[in-house]
């Protein structure tokens, strides 16, 4: 289960408080770094502006997966954001985003970076998973229906 390993329940935030990118990038950086305070958030918040400064990460209507591989980490990690009035992401198709999966990763490791957006790309194919989501109160509901969902992959 690769999305269990990246997203665990202490970084999934169900009510984000930001209302612009820039904000939500902090607070979910600060998320991150509360429970895995092995990276420089500064290096974190830099790359990921970086990285959205080429193209957007906002990839679909409503959801948003910015994502950073930098040398202060050893693992990746990540947070799931969801917000309840959406967030002026700068999107490709110009609509809010509701639904954050942010991705920080080892510089070398590019590979398990891809087989992470990979597998995010193929749950969030599944028909309904991004309305179902939003439908979620809790940080444990949501984790287990991430689990749940890419393990319907596999059957």
């Amino acid at each position: 289960m690769v999305l269990g390993q990246v997203f665990p329940k202490d970084t999934i935030v169900v009510n984000l408080s930001s209302t612009e990118k820039d904000e939500l990038f902090e607070e979910l950086v600060e998320t991150i770094h509360s429970h895995h305070p092995c990276f420089e958030k500064a290096e974190a918040l830099k790359v990921l502006n970086e990285r959205e400064s080429k193209m957007s990460t906002g990839i679909m209507h409503s959801v948003g997966i910015p994502h950073a591989l930098i040398p202060s980490i050893k693992d990746s990690i990540g947070a799931i954001g969801i917000s309840r009035s959406g967030i002026d992401y700068d999107a490709l198709d110009k609509a809010p985003v509701y639904v954050v999966f942010m991705i920080i990763g080892n510089e070398d490791g590019t590979e398990r970076h891809i087989q992470i957006l990979k597998q995010l790309a193929s749950v969030l194919q599944i028909e309904g998973f991004v309305d179902n989501l939003l439908s979620l109160k809790s940080a444990s509901e949501v984790y287990n229906f991430i689990c749940t969902s890419e393990e319907s992959l596999i059957k």
